[in-house]
């Protein structure tokens, strides 16, 4: 697997390169910051939507009689149907769009949360977490897949990265404190109900917003269709999502489309050479970290109580560890900027690795375990960050969408199964028993991220080529852009 970086994955043709040409002269626009805005908000809701089983766990189980089995077993539920969201998002966004399955994804989320609000039992909770999951992983995978097809070469790590300051780090970060916020509004028995349905209502208003966010530039042109691709780059150019009187520049030409046919989507060539080469690692490695921090977030507010203190002191703890989320993530994207993807995901893994056994034999009191929490937070959010940044590099435009969803698909079939056996695990040996397997997990995430390529800096079609050099090349040809790329 060392030499299959070598492969082409994709093709480096000459609308390809006009491409990278036009993303660089183009640069990062307010139109781009209008996009990443949408699109965050989106995500934010999705991780506190994510986050409400832990946060709701205390209650439910009292309330309910439930076990931390059960409490597990409705992230099992959640995170199972994430999976099947993804997958099935990644092929209808190569095949429909990435734009069009924001919306489908949002509009499930929203209804699987006021089905949440409204369940009668256990038994229908775990219907309506079915709805949520199937909506919550179609978002995401896309939103990652979407941003990095909207950047320069420079930038895309960046943005990816950013979706998971929305998501993983504030949402992670202010899901306790939205939490407590709603049960100290809505107090008794029924809290939890006013949570689900609170998260319901500002999804109503991105479906909205969303309507102003245009098909990436990067399909638009792997379907042939340039003469939309030039105005929606013409829209990011301009700096809004609303330009008046936009002109229309001519930043890819037609002169080749007679030599080249659409790129087609076929999910299956995801499952041969050079592809499954970076598939399997990368989606062990997602696994492993998924596994280890849903477990976490789950637990954590159980174990607070179980150390005798009370839910609100429970989630105020959740939240003092979750600040390490907000840094890990804005790290990440920083680092997306500057540094090699598989040195920030090995050395990210083996300190993930250190913090959990940390927390597990010299968490002695609540000081050091809210220490060694937060730094177990900072790294996590690193590496599943760096894994968003690191997902769409690893396919060409025609399978990308699919890449990425099967990816994020095996980390949130992590969620499905692992925070049960975290669950049992707790039930039976305590925090030690959770932070012990998160730590094998690390340990096994920082081996497999080796077997993968290094993608920074190599083109998003080519993996054989720096991006740099499809630049070069584009400046040859004959619309002449004359941009020379900055590494």
């Amino acid at each position: 697997m060392a030499a299959e970086n070598m492969v082409p994955s994709g093709r480096s043709s000459p609308v390809i390169r006009q491409l990278e040409s036009a993303f660089t002269k183009i640069g990062v626009t307010g139109a781009h910051k209008q996009i990443l805005a949408l699109v965050l908000i989106g995500c934010l809701f999705d991780s506190f939507e994510q986050n409400t089983i832990g946060v709701a766990g205390p209650i439910l189980k009292e309330h309910w009689g439930l076990t931390g089995t059960d409490i597990g077993f409705l992230n099992t539920i959640t995170f199972g149907s994430a999976a099947l969201g993804r997958l099935l998002s990644g092929i209808l966004g190569d095949r429909y769009g990435r734009r069009v399955m924001l919306t489908i994804n949002l509009l499930l989320f929203t209804i699987g949360s006021a089905a949440c609000a409204m369940a009668p039992n256990f038994a229908t909770l775990c219907f309506a977490r079915a709805i949520v999951g199937f909506g919550v992983g179609g978002e995401i995978s896309t939103a990652v897949t979407m941003l990095s097809e909207f950047c320069s070469p420079k930038f895309r790590g960046t943005a990816a990265g950013l979706v998971n300051v929305g998501a993983g780090g504030f949402g992670n970060f202010l899901a306790p404190a939205f939490g407590l916020m709603i049960f100290t509004l809505f107090p008794g028995e029924n809290s939890w109900r006013w949570l689900f349905a609170s998260l319901a209502l500002p999804a109503l208003l991105v479906v909205f917003y969303r309507r102003l966010v245009p098909e990436t530039p990067r399909f638009l042109a792997s379907q042939g269709k340039i003469d939309e691709a030039n105005r929606v780059l013409s829209i990011l150019a301009s700096g809004s999502l609303r330009p008046r009187n936009l002109k229309v520049q001519e930043y890819l030409t037609k002169d080749h489309l007679k030599d080249e046919e659409p790129a087609k989507s076929d999910w299956k060539e995801l499952f041969r050479a050079p592809f499954i080469g970076r598939t399997i690692p990368v989606a062990i490695a997602i696994l492993m970290s998924y596994g280890a921090q849903l477990s976490v977030l789950t637990l954590m507010p159980i174990i607070f109580v179980s150390m005798g203190y009370t839910l609100q002191g429970s989630l105020l703890y959740s939240m003092i560890i979750q600040s390490g989320s907000v840094l890990g993530a804005i790290a990440a994207s920083m680092f997306g900027y500057y540094f090699p993807r598989k040195k920030v995901l090995t050395l990210g893994a083996a300190c993930a690795c250190l913090a959990a056994v940390s927390i597990a034999y010299l968490g002695a009191n609540i000081y050091l375990v809210l220490l060694f929490g937060a730094i177990f937070q900072f790294f996590v959010l690193l590496l599943n960050t760096s894994i968003w940044i690191y997902a769409p590099e690893l396919f060409p435009t025609r399978i990308r969408a699919f890449g990425v969803a099967l990816i994020l698909a095996t980390g949130s079939a992590a969620g499905s199964f692992i925070p049960t056996i975290a669950g049992a695990l707790f039930d039976t040996y305590g925090m030690v028993g959770v932070f012990g397997l998160a730590a094998g997990m690390y340990a096994v995430f920082a081996f497999c991220i080796q077997l993968g390529p290094e993608t920074y800096g190599m083109s998003m079609e080519d993996l054989t080529q720096p991006a740099d050099a499809d630049l070069a090349k584009a400046g040859t040809s004959e619309i002449n852009v004359g941009v020379e790329l900055r590494t």
